[in-house]
């Protein structure tokens, strides 16, 4: 049986532990799961060690309260030379209602990395799915805005 190595999910129960002040789950519990989901799919289509690079457009949508059901549905949308982006959905199940609903999503990018901690060369990715190609496209046009804003901030630090 051969695996799809570009998409990976992971559920997990949240627990008391994991609340905040409010009742509901921490945010920063959900950056966690998100960053470790982030390099298990990352990791496991590179095939090495993966670093985090950037977290872009974190969106807590709705509130994830104890007791949920969160899954955490990741996938490789984009591959560079050697870095990834990881597009994460996460699907929050009231299991008492019987209730779904879509609480979060967000953009890693990842990158690769040697025995020597160099970066190193990643699969290219072959979108094969119209979703696949959709996503594809988005995170093009999401590295393009990445590049640009990287050159602005790096003019502002030369300017000093």
């Amino acid at each position: 049986m051969e695996l799809a190595t570009s998409k990976l999910s992971m559920t997990v129960l949240m627990t008391p532990d994991m609340a905040n002040f409010s009742g509901n789950v921490h945010g920063g519990t959900l950056l966690k799961y998100l960053d470790e989901v982030a390099y298990a799919c990352a990791a496991r289509y590179a095939g090495c060690y993966v670093v985090t690079l950037s977290v872009d457009q974190v969106i807590f949508r709705e509130p994830v309260h104890v007791g949920e059901l969160v899954t955490f549905l990741a996938s490789v949308n984009y591959t560079g030379r050697t870095s990834m982006e990881i597009g994460i959905k996460v699907i929050t199940e009231n299991i008492r209602e019987r209730s779904v609903r879509h609480s979060n999503s967000c953009f890693f990018t990842m990158v690769a990395m040697d025995e020597h901690g160099q970066p190193k060369p990643v699969p290219p990715l072959q979108p094969g799915s119209a979703d696949e190609q959709r996503r594809f496209r988005q995170a093009q046009q999401r590295r393009v805005i990445r590049e640009e804003l990287e050159q602005r901030y790096q003019f502002l630090d030369d300017e000093g």
